[in-house]
């Protein structure tokens, strides 16, 4: 991965200065404790015995217990046999699904979805990181010539997240090409690329969940890649997606044409905000029905909360 040359201003361009400050925000957070990869969803951990396992406790000796792991001191304080009980390490691995969809570059407030797309990516890094676990993240939208370099696979402590950070700005700077790559279709390179990922945070204006996909191709994927991660939902949108617009005159610029949208009718704000949120909504959809944990946050929130909310150690659906 090339450095990055240039930092973006926060607002239209990712800031990797911002990026990397992000790890100041988490160092008070609550962090989770570390999951199996190897259990189903990736959500027990499991007790075993074996050389090079951390202690855990010691209970009574049960029948077919290994001898060899008897705890000789608490026998004899105890006067009754006693084994000792060995917790394997298991390291847990995060992978962040970011959509860099054209449609995350757009914004009304405060910055672009793209860039608080990434300043969320970041903080998830960094408290993955804090939390003991790996990170990667795993890109999709454009699907152009250099579609293979937009993965980076799960790298432990400091130098995972900052690596992230690193990604994530190179990226944002990186012109766009190719064709438009759906969810469904990064659902399914995602389940390929997951390297002994326990958990998956997928980052999206759900604009991308493709119209055919959402009737069942996204859906069948989305429960699939649960059958060997715990999925989470993070929905990023704008505030006209959220609710209605006030009545009024909107000027609004894509690929340097600018136009201006005028609404003053109930109705054309209503139909307004419909077509933008269509998306959003759609995906939270998706979410909920599955029994994900989902989040929506605007592009003016601080996304601690919604990070810590989904891979706190108290996550729970919505």
């Amino acid at each position: 991965m090339k450095p990055h040359r240039v930092d973006g201003d926060g607002r239209v361009h990712v800031s990797l200065a911002e990026l990397i400050a992000q790890r100041a925000r988490v160092v008070k957070a609550a962090v989770p404790a570390i999951e199996s990869h190897a259990a189903r969803y990736g959500q027990q951990s499991s007790r075993l015995y074996g050389r090079g396992m951390d202690y855990a406790e010691s209970r009574a000796y049960q029948p077919g217990d290994d001898v060899r792991r008897l705890d000789w001191r608490l026998t004899a304080r105890s006067g009754k046999l006693h084994t000792k009980l060995f917790q394997e390490e298991r390291e847990g691995r995060l992978l962040i699904l970011l959509d860099t969809h054209a449609s995350m570059h757009f914004g009304t407030r405060v910055r672009f979805k793209s860039v608080q797309a990434a300043r969320a990516a970041a903080t998830a890094a960094w408290y993955a990181v804090r939390a003991g676990e790996r990170v990667g993240v795993m890109a999709f939208g454009q699907q152009g010539q250099g579609n293979r370099e937009r993965l980076l696979r799960p790298q432990a402590g400091a130098r995972g997240a900052l690596a992230v950070c690193g990604a994530l700005a190179e990226w944002d700077a990186a012109p766009v090409q190719g064709r438009d790559e759906p969810l469904s279709e990064a659902l399914t390179r995602a389940r390929r690329v997951l390297h002994g990922a326990s958990r998956v945070l997928l980052i999206s204006d759900g604009l991308s969940c493709d119209e055919p996909a959402a009737k069942g191709d996204v859906k069948g994927r989305l429960l699939d890649l649960s059958r060997h991660a715990r999925i989470s939902v993070l929905i990023v949108a704008d505030a006209l997606e959220l609710a209605w617009a006030p009545a009024g005159s909107y000027p609004l610029e894509h690929d340097g044409e600018r136009r201006e949208v005028v609404l003053q009718a109930e109705r054309q704000r209503s139909e307004f905000q419909r077509s933008l949120g269509a998306g959003q909504a759609r995906l939270n959809s998706l979410a909920q029905g599955l029994g994900l944990s989902c989040r929506s946050i605007d592009t003016a929130a601080d996304p601690l909360d919604a990070v810590t909310a989904l891979l706190g150690p108290n996550r729970t659906a919505r």
